[in-house]
């Protein structure tokens, strides 16, 4: 169902009471009883799991699998998956400024990319009461994949024609793959930008914070909304230059202060964080997560633009009791 995101915004940020918005998909595995390896490879299962997780809980939107592996996969990176972790790269297929000449940007449909734009189809059947976002990895975490994230980060010093010749082809490559979500009806894109985060404030503002921008530019419109994501532990010292990007919203991770990164933030854009998913999600206990979730809520509690969130992706095991925890807790502190 199409819907105006941009109005959904402005609808969000003047709303006294905020819906949580975690990253959660994954955890669906055990609402079906699958596993991570067969929820990857199917279409149905992904939109089945995308909708059990709305019919569970009341989120503020519905949100696709992160899996930073899947790009890479579609440029000829092999990939390591077991049934119950998120799929990672392995090994690197760029060592070279001639191996990034060579490569080849894949059509859109390559490797599991079309099970993935198939599947948000199939939930945007499903889902028709919150709006559906897609997920993508961001262009340097993408080349981190392709170069092996230590190299890229070298690379950045003393390959950086390098560096930059495999962001071309990675942005390429990712402005077609979310215009293919945004033709299909999907009503945002949440972009993973994770490696970013242990850039230099210099290195961003070169080599990711352009190329996000970019992407923004192509993509987003008041019927598509980019929330950009990074959870890596600079991101409060490179703030000016994320915002540079010019995305609908920001959604940053559990290793920075989310009450001192709103300091930062304007007050009419929102961002989202940040309980943490491995330590709570996954580690926790329903009293745990209760106890994060309202001590980041109050420390946010002053900035109306703040929505509560999970610090990224939360793992696929993570128990549902301390999920229903999370979303109670929210709902106790608006009742308060």
């Amino acid at each position: 169902m199409k819907q105006n995101m941009a109005q959904w915004l402005d609808n969000l940020k003047a709303a006294q009471v905020k819906k949580a918005m975690p990253v959660l998909s994954f955890p669906a595995i055990q609402l079906m009883g699958i596993s991570v390896r067969e929820l990857i490879s199917n279409s149905a299962l992904q939109a089945e799991g995308m909708y059990r997780i709305a019919a569970r809980t009341d989120s503020l939107a519905s949100v696709s699998l992160m899996d930073l592996s899947l790009e890479a996969e579609a440029f000829g990176s092999t990939i390591r998956v077991s049934d119950d972790e998120v799929p990672t790269v392995v090994g690197r297929i760029i060592e070279s400024e001639e191996d990034a000449d060579n490569l080849a940007v894949p059509q859109i449909g390559a490797g599991r990319t079309g099970i993935y734009l198939d599947a948000i189809r199939k939930a945007l059947e499903k889902i028709t009461d919150r709006p559906v976002f897609a997920g993508t990895i961001g262009s340097f975490s993408l080349a981190g994949r392709l170069m092996d994230v230590t190299e890229a980060m070298v690379n950045c010093y003393v390959e950086p024609d390098m560096v930059h010749k495999t962001l071309r082809k990675a942005t390429d490559f990712l402005i077609q793959y979310i215009r293919a979500y945004k033709e299909i009806g999907a009503h945002g894109v949440v972009i993973a930008e994770p490696l970013a985060g242990l850039l230099s404030p210099d290195l961003i503002a070169e080599f990711s914070s352009p190329y996000i921008s970019e992407i923004v530019k192509a993509v987003q419109d008041d019927s598509f909304l980019v929330i950009y994501h990074n959870c890596g532990n600079n991101t409060i010292q490179l703030i000016e230059s994320i915002l540079s990007t010019g995305s609908g919203a920001y959604h940053f991770g559990n290793a920075i202060d989310m009450g001192e990164m709103m300091e930062h933030i304007p007050s009419d854009t929102v961002a989202m964080g940040n309980v943490d998913p491995a330590g709570q999600f996954r580690g926790g206990t329903p009293e745990s997560i209760r106890e994060a979730t309202l001590a980041v809520m109050e420390r946010c509690r002053k900035y109306p633009n703040f929505v509560i969130s999970s610090g990224c992706d939360i793992p696929p095991m993570s128990r549902w009791e301390n999920i229903d925890a999370f979303f109670a807790a929210v709902q106790e502190f608006y009742n308060r």
